[in-house]
């Protein structure tokens, strides 16, 4: 492997870039220390021609939201034959819808929260109170908002109060044209890792995720110091063994590759609710998942190193 050349593709125009070049620079960091020549490249109009040119032995998608994890540079690394660590261009589209991939884990069985899908246009043309007091009397209160589509908590909020819900709906709307509003379920909220090795797709140990506000936003996700990690979370054996179970179903439902993470929330009774899974996970210093490759006995470098290898010898 030392021999081999890998682009770690990072960057991009999505509201993550910023979260996404610090993937993309530590994961690199990562890989060179594991003996590989690696490029980071920030993923713009030259992507294409840069591929062509410069044929890397692999690459990394490092990148988070939009064409990252839409399935859009999937596309374009398949048609070019290009190896990548990461999921397949359909298993993106799955996954990154966040209402299909609910109705898929719950088909299979598995606990999410209740939730309704509206785009912007339903409030237009039927009346923004009247559907808010729909939602409100279906889904009750505390709920959550968040974008259908994206990361890194962006637009996503908590609301306690009727009054609030206005407000919170145009914030969510700032990052996309239809929202998922969610039950909250007040509990223990963890990541789960998912790295796929040969025996298939295994979960690492959950981290357990305690912010200092009460919600794990964006802020919270990237300030050091904003939210306290446990890793291992602090679960008993049956319950580690659920949110486990939970995050490799997932991702075997969805279709997923290589590594993934899936947001869970074990409620006061036991229950272990899915909330959502991200296939091109955060890297960075606050990231969950280097912390459950650490929490696993292992390192980001090596993880990676591995998968970089597996998709030079799948060839795609």
């Amino acid at each position: 492997m030392a021999d081999r050349t890998v682009a770690v593709l990072a960057g991009g125009l999505s509201h993550e870039r910023d979260v996404s070049l610090r993937s993309g620079r530590r994961l690199s960091v990562a890989l060179r220390d594991q003996g590989l020549t690696v490029d980071e490249w920030d993923t713009d109009a030259s992507l294409l021609t840069r591929l062509r040119n410069e044929r890397p032995d692999a690459a990394v998608v490092a990148l988070h939201g939009g064409e990252g994890e839409n399935g859009s540079v999937q596309t374009v690394l398949e048609m070019l034959g290009i190896p990548f660590v990461g999921t397949s261009s359909r298993g993106c589209r799955r996954a990154w819808d966040k209402p299909i991939a609910k109705a898929l884990v719950a088909e299979a069985a598995f606990t999410t929260p209740d939730w309704v899908v509206l785009p912007h246009s339903t409030f237009r043309e039927l009346g923004a109170q009247a559907v808010l007091d729909a939602m409100v009397e279906r889904l009750g209160l505390p709920l959550i908002l968040k974008p259908d589509q994206g990361g890194s908590a962006l637009g996503t909020q908590v609301v306690r109060d009727a009054a609030e819900l206005p407000t919170a709906m145009v914030g969510c709307f700032a990052y996309g044209d239809t929202v998922l509003a969610e039950r909250f379920i007040d509990g223990i909220e963890v990541a789960v890792t998912v790295v796929e090795r040969d025996g298939g797709p295994q979960a690492l140990p959950a981290v357990e995720i305690v912010p200092e506000s009460g919600v794990y936003d964006y802020t919270a996700r990237y300030t050091a110091g904003l939210t306290d990690f446990f890793s291992p979370a602090r679960l008993t054996p049956d319950i580690e063994k659920a949110v486990g179970k939970l995050a490799v179903g997932a991702h075997r439902l969805l279709g997923l590759r290589d590594i993934s993470r899936t947001d869970a929330v074990v409620a006061k009774d036991g229950t272990v609710h899915f909330l959502e899974v991200n296939l091109s996970p955060g890297l960075t210093e606050t990231s969950t998942v280097p912390m459950a490759m650490e929490a696993a006995g292992t390192s980001l470098g090596a993880v990676f190193a591995d998968l970089v290898s597996r998709a030079i010898q799948r060839g795609s």
